[in-house]
């Protein structure tokens, strides 16, 4: 099943929201919880959101070149998102983590220009767009959201477009996995690597063993502690230094 086709909605699905509060990792509760909006409010206007999933590791959310109709937020999980080249060689693009929300770089082309696929057990909701277009005229602050969104969209694409060490590559990778986690009120200093080592040195451009070793390095001098893909930082301050050149380019 891909984002384009839907679930039945009546299929029951654990929510940490209720008939009346959002879900904590809503990418949209934000700009609703702001114009005074709640669910119910928002069923009265019609917005549909559905529930998909789960897709499990190796899933296909949406192919290249399929026809965009839907955005979907990250409901729990992670998904990777990738280009391949006429050899069939990865270049992955990037990681959404809850409640971010993949699909907008499709809005312009009404194609999907990249691959997603699930890293781990994916849940999702599931938005139309031209539902969701045609309600942020109807909601103030809804259309504001998804220019944000968008906004952070094109930020992660070029946040290691520069000329940056691996150092300086990995603790930006760190950092920024730390913040978007904290803005879901997830732990920022203790998370799950659920991409494998070479999907990260493919996002950073770099080796794998480049990346094993800069981890090592990193734990001996005190940043991290890691175990597998349980990373835990020792000290976010250093980290953040040695990733100020990419974090503010």
């Amino acid at each position: 099943m891909t984002l384009n086709e839907t679930t039945p909605r009546t299929a029951a699905i654990a929510d940490d929201g209720d008939t009346l509060r959002f879900c904590s990792t809503c990418a949209f509760s934000s700009a609703c919880l702001s114009q005074g909006y709640d669910k119910s409010a928002l069923g009265e206007l019609h917005c549909l959101v559905e529930h998909t999933g789960p897709y499990r590791a190796g899933d296909v959310i949406f192919r290249e070149g399929e026809p965009f109709n839907a955005i979907a937020a990250v409901r729990a999980g992670t998904v990777k998102t990738y280009v391949s080249d006429a050899e069939g060689r990865e270049q992955v693009l990037g990681f959404f983590l809850p409640g971010e929300v993949i699909g907008l770089n499709a809005i312009h082309s009404e194609h999907y220009p990249c691959n997603a696929v699930a890293l781990d057990t994916v849940m999702l909701c599931r938005f139309s767009f031209p539902m969701m277009a045609t309600l942020a005229q109807r909601m103030p602050g809804l259309q504001g959201q998804l220019f944000k969104l968008l906004s952070q969209d094109i930020g992660k694409a070029h946040l290691l477009a520069g000329d940056y060490t691996a150092d300086e590559r990995m603790a930006a990778f760190l950092v920024t996995l730390s913040r978007r986690y904290a803005q879901r009120g997830f732990s920022p200093r203790r998370f799950a690597l659920t991409m494998a080592r070479t999907d990260i040195a493919n996002y950073l451009r770099l080796a794998s063993e480049t990346v094993s070793r800069v981890l090592r390095r990193f734990q001996d001098e005190g940043l991290v502690r890691v175990e597998r893909r349980d990373v835990e930082i020792l000290d976010l301050e250093r980290l953040v230094h040695l990733a100020h050149g990419v974090l503010r380019a």
